[in-house]
């Protein structure tokens, strides 16, 4: 079994930039992280790997310093490292970093053997769109599953998989057969620790690093910012909230409190009320 994961370095949230003109997410400067989302695909992959045999590639696009971030991910146990690194990858939007990426893919799937299933996180803490997981899917025309959160069965024999998926009503149980693409909920495993053997194997590790040439991608022109249709016209933190918290004091006496509550709540907002009781109609 061969599972691919793609994982992204991301500047830390907590000293994030943004340039004042174009818009987008100044690296430089910035400390960077594996995408915490990516850690639990990678370690949904290492379970497989470890129950079922196998390998696990990680994959990234970004900087030449990216590098680091594939040698943390091969601390923890993964196979092997490849970098897709190009200066027309720079300014990628989710449209350009899903077409690296599925190129990068295919290129992996010549080189060491097609996956059977291309992990990721639900989405990045850069951009929180969750759109390059299914973007990949689309273009390698793998059947996806998002939001997955549990991992039910893998039957390698029968080339299927089955998952849990949370979704607004609840949890979906789904099945579905090979390769597929899997993008992982937070919350759903622990990172394990790195062993003393898989840091030394990665200090020593050759990451494989690819141009654009090298992943097979010969139309440049969706590539980076001139592959990028998205335009991001300004980006600002969100002002203070004008309104205070309200405390609303419920009688001990009370025989409901929450019917108390209720009350309470639809005397300040009548038309809260009558939104509920349009919704409850229409089920």
């Amino acid at each position: 079994m061969h599972i691919v994961v793609c994982i992204k370095q991301v500047p830390d949230s907590a000293q994030i930039r943004v340039h004042p003109v174009t818009n987008t997410i100044m690296r430089q400067g910035v400390p960077t992280i594996i995408n915490p989302y990516d850690l639990y695909a990678l370690e949904e992959a290492l379970r497989l790997r470890d129950q079922h045999g196998g390998e696990v590639t990680v994959l990234t696009m970004g900087p030449p310093n990216a590098e680091d971030t594939l040698r943390k991910a091969l601390t923890f146990g993964a196979d092997r490292a490849v970098l897709l690194t190009d200066r027309f990858f720079a300014g990628s939007d989710t449209l350009a970093t899903s077409f690296a990426l599925s190129s990068a893919i295919a290129k992996v799937a010549q080189v060491y053997g097609a996956p059977d299933i291309v992990f990721t996180g639900k989405q990045t803490i850069d951009g929180d769109t969750a759109q390059v997981g299914p973007g990949i899917a689309k273009r390698l025309k793998l059947l996806q599953l998002t939001y997955v959160s549990r991992i039910a069965d893998l039957d390698l024999a029968g080339r299927t998989i089955s998952v849990e998926r949370r979704s607004e009503g609840g949890v979906q149980q789904l099945r579905t057969t090979l390769p597929a693409l899997i993008t992982m909920l937070e919350g759903t495993n622990d990172m394990r620790r790195g062993t003393m053997k898989d840091a030394l194997r990665a200090a020593r590790a050759e990451v494989v690093i690819w141009s654009a040439k090298d992943a097979g991608i010969e139309d440049l022109t969706k590539c980076g910012l001139r592959g990028s249709p998205t335009v991001v016209k300004r980006v600002f933190a969100p002002g203070p909230r004008a309104e205070k918290a309200e405390m609303i004091e419920i009688t001990p006496a009370a025989r409901d409190t929450a019917d108390s509550l209720l009350d309470a709540i639809f005397s300040r907002q009548p038309k809260l009320e009558a939104d509920i009781a349009a919704a409850q109609a229409a089920l």
